[in-house]
């Protein structure tokens, strides 16, 4: 449903402050929605960033509201190499409201899961709606209409009853369709502009790929989507349903990413046009035909554990090595101020806990549960030295202090980039620490679910500080996917490189549901987890030969680096594309137990190590890197993944020996009857025994009703 509400009166938790480097919101917002929680990580952000006249991709074209009146429409063309492949934005249409001055600016007048709803003029409104072939402009007034291209038009003719529809063929090759929901007669003033006067209605354009789906769209022109809601509902977790608001007359049209097809629900009555496709960065795109929809995806429980426990022969390694890193602990040698890097910190120390249960070390467990008492308490209760968690009321949501005034700190933390992959590592420790302490995980229960809402708000009349943020800051309805690029105009749009940090951020906060018997919370961030790893292993990880990218970049690339909205990078924010070492490493870490639900697929794994390993043999390559290389390698051959292990000299600042040891024992092909079975709680240990949840869904991998 389109964005409507108000911040609440009330405490937001951590201190109220005002950054000096986010942007102002009023310039593209329409003024009732600056009252609430705003996006800052949104499939439609760079049109309320900058000047707003960046094109953003709402499948399958790429739009922008250049200012004047006018929006642009692109059908994109793709430019590939072994290194990148790159939608390329032209403006293949634009409708414009020919009265508007040149300093018209467009604002924001609604937006919802689904869709942004643009006023490019007090006459013109855009619905951009996400997944559907047309974009629909409707007119507040009779309106003079203007439609240009880039391209010339040599074939500008009606081909329908009452000049309702419109054909434009372009010297580019393209052809477009225009369907009216009145008569429109349009006027070739010169090659490239067409005018109608006193328009009153509906417009679509629509592109035609192909001269036989022209019926379909001819069929379902009558009926466009204004709005959309995707609903969570944490009683039935892994499911996500789709509903539109609509207009006019017939069923609805809209078009399915790969990921949909695998996960829509058969049963629901759903058409899939399989002739009917057009073509994305993100795979081919086919039609639907239904009202509403319906996506299940296999059930993945949060555990604290392994799922097979951790193999008896290799308990008393993993024992000695978390008696090490145990005895190493010192709050005084976190001496890191950034949010990120001290978030993995306390996690690291957390996760060595857990383990500790796991192999039945409860002895260990008090100093660890001490060591996080120390270094988490200071970050909740506003006394650590040097930086902290402040609430920025213009957009609506955490902030650092250090990111307060300095857009570049925190990793952008202060301008809403990678909140989930700070906020989930401080969530995993605060969840483990809750378990150990229970009366300090009541205590500060409510700067724990603030953390939570930042990211993870579902509405804006949450119980528990909701209010005081927008819906899913980083969580993407459509693509079922996070993004970290927060408030920066970037003509790629929004970008995420992590997709395993991601999937911590959510499963921490599952597991922190589990710490405070909050069913409602674990449902939540159980899902989440399950479909971040669907959209990791559907668009992240690269498998040769399989179409979804050009076979130049498929066979160079087993992993994306950076996955834009509009564009595909094998590099990495922080190197190159021939440190393949670090593009695995970032998308495995931390090593967690819902990693293996990650990285699912052996083959696949296999062929990642391969491609990896030789990067290896270039001077410089930090150890750090190197054990997530062997932990997957570990997957397929626990013995040579060992021997490497046990060589390295330095791991990860989020990861430790006990953890490399403690994956490749309780991984692996060996076979399920030599584990120890030591995945049960230890007497004294304070936390809870493998840990799922009572949510059970049925998944599905049907494609709906074909046609």
């Amino acid at each position: 449903m389109p964005h409507h509400g108000s911040h609440v009166h009330g405490d937001p938790v951590f201190p109220r402050a005002t950054s000096t480097v986010a942007p102002d919101p009023s310039r593209f917002f329409a003024a009732p929605l600056l009252s609430a929680p705003l996006p800052t990580n949104s499939f439609f952000q760079n049109f309320v960033l900058k000047d707003g006249d960046m094109p953003e991709y709402i499948h399958p074209y790429l739009v922008r509201s250049p200012g004047g009146g006018a929006l642009d429409v692109c059908y994109p063309s793709r430019t590939h190499s072994p290194s990148s492949v790159t939608q390329i934005f032209v403006a293949d249409l634009t409708v414009s409201d020919a009265a508007a001055g040149t300093a018209q600016r467009h604002v924001v007048s609604a937006f919802d899961d689904l869709s942004v709803t643009l006023d490019v003029s007090a006459s013109l409104r855009a619905h951009l709606v996400r997944g559907c072939p047309y974009v629909t402009v409707t007119t507040a007034a009779i309106t003079d209409i203007c439609v240009a291209s880039v391209h010339a038009l040599v074939e500008v003719g009606s081909s329908g009853p009452k000049n309702k529809k419109w054909r434009l063929r372009m010297d580019s090759g393209q052809t477009f369709l225009l369907y009216a929901s009145a008569p429109i007669h349009l006027t070739q003033a010169t090659p490239t502009q067409l005018s109608a006067t006193a328009f009153a209605g509906a417009i679509r354009v629509a592109y035609l790929p192909d001269e036989s789906m022209e019926p379909v769209l001819d069929r379902y022109s009558r009926c466009f989507p204004t709005a959309g809601h995707a609903a969570l509902d944490p009683n039935r977790p892994f499911c996500v349903d789709y509903s539109w608001r609509k207009e006019g007359h017939g069923e609805l049209l809209m078009l399915a990413h790969p990921l949909h097809l695998r996960l829509l629900d058969q049963n629901r009555g759903v058409r899939v046009l399989d002739g009917f496709r057009y073509r994305s960065i993100d795979g081919d795109l086919v039609g639907a035909v239904g009202n509403s929809w319906a996506l299940r995806a296999d059930p993945v429980p949060p555990t604290w554990h392994s799922t097979r426990g951790v193999r008896a022969e290799g308990v008393a390694e993993v024992v000695a090595a978390l008696r090490a890193d145990v005895g190493a602990l010192a709050p005084a040698a976190v001496t890191t101020t950034s949010s990120y890097f001290y978030g993995k910190a306390v996690a690291r120390a957390a996760r060595l806990a857990v383990i500790a249960e796991e192999v039945g070390c409860a002895d260990v467990v008090p100093a660890v549960r001490e060591f996080l008492t120390a270094t988490v308490t200071p970050w909740l209760d506003g006394s650590f030295q040097g930086n902290g968690f402040l609430y920025d009321a213009t957009w609506g949501g955490l902030v650092t202090l250090q990111g307060l005034t300095d857009s570049g700190a925190d990793f952008g933390f202060g301008i809403y980039n990678d909140h989930h992959y700070h906020l989930g590592y401080f969530l995993y420790a605060i969840a483990v620490l809750a378990r150990l302490d229970p009366g300090w995980g009541r205590q500060y229960a409510p700067q724990a679910y603030a953390m939570v809402a930042d990211f993870m708000t579902v509405s804006c009349s949450s119980s528990k500080s909701g209010s005081f943020f927008t819906r899913l800051r980083m969580f993407d309805l459509w693509t079922l996917h996070s993004w970290a690029g927060g408030l920066a105009a970037i003509p790629d749009g929004r970008n995420q490189e992590s997709t395993s940090e991601a999937v911590n951020a959510y499963y921490s906060a599952a597991l922190l549901g589990l710490s405070y018997g909050d069913a409602r919370l674990a449902s939540l961030g159980a899902t989440l987890a399950a479909l971040e790893m669907l959209a990791a292993q559907t668009w992240w990880h690269v498998r040769e030969g399989e179409g979804m990218y050009e076979e130049d970049f498929s066979g160079n690339n087993r992993v994306v680096g950076v996955l834009w909205a509009n564009k595909r990078d094998s590099v990495l924010w922080f190197a190159p594309a021939e440190w393949k070492e670090c593009r695995l490493g970032i998308q495995l870490l931390p090593l967690l137990p819902i990693s293996e639900a990650l990285f699912p697929d052996v083959a696949f794994v296999r062929d990642l190590v391969a491609w990896t390993l030789p990067a290896l043999e270039r001077d410089g390559v930090g150890d750090w890197w190197k054990g997530f290389v062997y932990a997957l390698e570990g997957i397929y051959d626990t013995e040579a993944a060992l021997a490497k292990i046990r060589a390295l000299t330095a791991h990860d600042n989020g990861n430790s020996l006990t953890n490399l040891l403690w994956w490749l024992h309780s991984c692996g092909p060996t076979p399920a009857s030599s584990s120890s079975g030591t995945g049960t709680p230890c007497s004294g240990s304070g936390l809870a025994a493998v840990a799922g949840t009572d949510c059970t869904a049925t998944g599905s991998d049907g494609g709906g009703q074909h046609e």
